[in-house]
């Protein structure tokens, strides 16, 4: 039991290649969103599985956060191949959104060494409005209202996980919001 969540994150790190493979061609068989649908589950339950056995340790938490990282930029791969005339009007606040991104991952490896694990609220919203742009556009070609949900989503965690990063002074993970991160500042102070 206790390595199910282990398993559903190594079940995301071998999904997400398949799925870019699945676009290569030019176009998806109904097991791009199948695959996908089975990622985005496994990423959903991974975390809650893993507290209720009590076995969220930082090296699975981290393990979680790269094999996000590993299905989130195949999927991207695979939009931007497949869908670039719909997804152009959006490269700028994406570009924006891609950069901010990595401000927040150097300025956590600057600062502790590690990428940022903080699996909060504001990350669970991103990670749904994400699953929703994706399902839009690979299952009915469509971005709009979708798109800037997940683009003003992923701007309000990034941030979020930035001002973390600035007041926390050692790096932690699961933290639910920035509240509760300046909470643990005051009572560790």
């Amino acid at each position: 039991m206790k390595t199910i969540p282990s398993l559903l994150i190594a079940l995301r790190f071998l999904i997400a290649p398949l799925l870019l493979a699945d676009a290569l061609d030019g176009s998806i068989t109904p097991w791009f969103l199948v695959g996908f649908f089975v990622a985005f589950l496994s990423d959903i339950f991974d975390g809650i599985i893993a507290r209720r056995l009590k076995v969220s340790t930082p090296q699975l938490r981290q393990a979680d956060s790269w094999a996000d990282l590993s299905l989130y930029g195949c999927i991207a791969i695979s939009a931007l191949h497949l869908y670039s005339p719909l997804i152009s009007p959006f490269l700028i606040p994406l570009s924006s959104l891609l950069f901010a991104q990595l401000a927040l991952f150097a300025l956590n490896l600057l600062k502790y060494g590690k990428m940022p694990s903080y699996h909060g609220y504001s990350a669970k919203l991103w990670g749904i409005t994400l699953g929703l742009a994706i399902a839009a556009l690979f299952g009915f070609g469509q971005t709009g209202i979708f798109f800037w949900l997940a683009i003003a989503a992923g701007w309000f965690n990034t941030l979020e996980e930035i001002l973390m990063t600035l007041i926390l002074p050692q790096w932690s993970h699961d933290i639910p919001s920035f509240f509760h991160a300046l909470e643990r500042v005051r009572t560790t102070a």
